[in-house]
């Protein structure tokens, strides 16, 4: 079988997007990535038939270094955080060279057409517990920390995991659609945007943006809904060069994949949740089947801020954006700074309590 991504021209933040020219909508940029064995291993990937579009597009207890703004891998955006660190109030904005911009919209999907990569931003870093997440609702969407009635939420330790076992983040200018339901897997999208683990060697910094190769996919159903996982390295990792696909990361990194399954079947145990399901029988899809996803629900995004013929309501989601031209809702370059300085300053905060790190075993008393 080919291997194959959907992807569209690079574009810099600097210049706003227009319909029908955006970095992400030009059709027919189809591009083969490599030849796959025929005999990959069936707990691994297997080819399925999925609709197209044509549209591009050691665990050791780790503290966070934490500064009000850093630069990151990707040189065209930096991250501020503001607020207090370890309470409610902590908030990461992603920035250009021009100034804070929207992580779920401003930033393309294509990193580099001609090498088939990709942006994502990077919401929790490795061996960490917090559960950080772009908030779809607010404007600008920064990186806040999850709660559940009134508590901010932690990701707990199924022994032998600590925290998350990757850069956790997701990919800009995707949308999983509540209204639509995956033909694969019969399920709805979760109204998020397309989750990635970043497997590199890197413990990234929240708000990071890397630029990605894509290696395939797991196709996890939460609560019913359609989640997939991409399975993605950043470029500038030592082993990129190797990792083209998901049998170079069973030989290099072997055991890594269904860890990385186990790891989703069985996080939320510990809070009194049932294991989680996957579509095909937990299978991991290929780069190609991946790839038609990232096409699909980069759509679903265009028709989520106003930018195809089909309009999807955006419900409670905040379309707003300051790059994308031609959507329905645009905020001005002096909006977006008030946004930022209407946020506190950075500051320390409270110690992270220590039952965080509590290593929970009910998996394996059932």
């Amino acid at each position: 079988m080919k291997l194959s991504l959907l992807t569209g021209k690079h574009a810099l933040t600097c210049c706003r997007l227009s319909q029908g020219l955006s970095c992400v909508s030009v059709p027919n940029l189809s591009r083969v990535l490599l030849a796959s064995k025929s005999s990959f291993s069936r707990s691994l990937s297997y080819p399925r038939s999925h609709p197209t579009t044509n549209v591009a597009l050691n665990y050791p207890r780790r503290t966070l270094t934490t500064t009000s703004s850093f630069n990151m891998p990707v040189e065209l955006y930096s991250a501020e955080e503001r607020g207090q660190e370890n309470t409610d109030t902590l908030k990461v904005f992603v920035k250009d060279s021009t100034g804070p911009i929207s992580p779920f919209h401003d930033i393309p999907l294509v990193a580099n057409s001609e090498a088939n990569t990709f942006h994502i931003v990077v919401e929790i870093p490795r061996w960490t517990n917090a559960k950080m997440e772009i908030d779809t609702k607010s404007p600008l969407h920064p990186i806040v920390q999850d709660q559940k009635k009134g508590k901010l939420r932690y990701v707990a330790n199924s022994f032998p995991h600590h925290g998350y076992i990757w850069n956790y983040g997701c990919f800009p200018q995707t949308w999983e659609n509540p209204n639509h339901k995956d033909e694969s897997t019969q399920a709805n999208g979760d109204n998020d945007p397309v989750d990635c683990c970043e497997i590199g060697h890197r413990v990234a910094k929240r708000g990071d943006v890397l630029e990605v190769k894509v290696l395939g996919t797991l196709a996890m159903i939460d609560d019913g809904e359609a989640d997939w996982k991409m399975i993605v390295i950043d470029v500038s990792d030592p082993l990129a060069a190797e990792l083209n696909n998901l049998e170079d990361v069973e030989k290099a990194m072997p055991g890594f994949l269904a860890a990385t399954r186990d790891w989703f079947r069985i996080y939320k145990i510990p809070d009194g949740k049932p294991e989680n399901n996957f579509a095909f029988d937990g299978e991991y899809q290929d780069a190609e089947f991946a790839g038609k996803i990232l096409n699909e629900t980069n759509l679903y995004w265009k028709q989520l801020v106003g930018l195809d013929e089909v309009a999807e309501d955006p419900g409670k989601l905040s379309i707003g954006n300051v790059l994308v031209e031609g959507s329905k809702e645009n905020i001005s370059r002096e909006e977006a700074s008030s946004i930022l300085s209407e946020a506190a300053e950075f500051s320390s905060g409270p110690e992270q309590e220590t039952s965080v790190d509590t290593w929970h075993y009910g998996h394996l008393k059932q």
